[in-house]
């Protein structure tokens, strides 16, 4: 398994977050060449309060978002617009050199949010599930060092949503 899923609001349950979750992470590293099974994603599928909580806690913003996510290993390029760095995928014998779990490498922690993401999908009239696609799609891009801070990385990171979503037969959600 991929992903490891703690689900803090029952309203997740029925959306089946796991199978979502599973689903676009495997697609996400699939499409980078990424081997799913060597690495594990954490995902907490909570509501507003507790994800306004986490961002207040490590960005300072205090208010509900839709997913935040924490990657284990700095990959980010450092020029604009390169490729990340890959992850790397070869366990070592030092402890600190990549945090391994029982089921693989850990590539971070994504958190996302019931009642941002149900309001954003119905007021872009999508079906919630393809919302939620999307933002473990994006959330696990963050955690393989992609960003949308620059111009040239938003583009870059975009353009590989998009065309992963596609591949799931999720419309361009840009």
């Amino acid at each position: 398994m991929l992903t490891d899923i703690q689900i803090e609001d029952d309203r997740w349950n029925p959306a089946d977050l796991a199978g979502l979750a599973e689903r676009a992470a495997r697609a996400t590293l699939d499409h980078l060449g990424l081997d799913p099974d060597l690495y594990v994603v954490s995902l907490l599928g909570c509501n507003d309060a507790r994800i306004a909580v986490l961002n207040a806690e490590f960005r300072g913003k205090p208010v509900p978002t839709n997913v935040l996510s924490w990657p284990a290993q700095d990959l980010a390029a450092e020029e604009d617009g390169e490729a990340p760095y890959v992850p790397d995928d070869t366990p070592q014998d030092d402890p600190f050199a990549v945090e391994i779990e029982e089921d693989g490498i850990a590539l971070g922690d994504i958190a996302i949010a019931w009642e941002t993401c149900m309001r954003e999908a119905s007021e872009a009239g999508k079906p919630f599930a393809d919302h939620v696609t999307h933002l473990v799609v994006h959330g696990t891009l963050h955690l393989l060092g992609y960003d949308h801070l620059r111009d040239k990385d938003a583009t870059l990171m975009e353009t590989i949503e998009v065309a992963i979503l596609g591949r799931m037969g999720v419309p361009d959600p840009y």
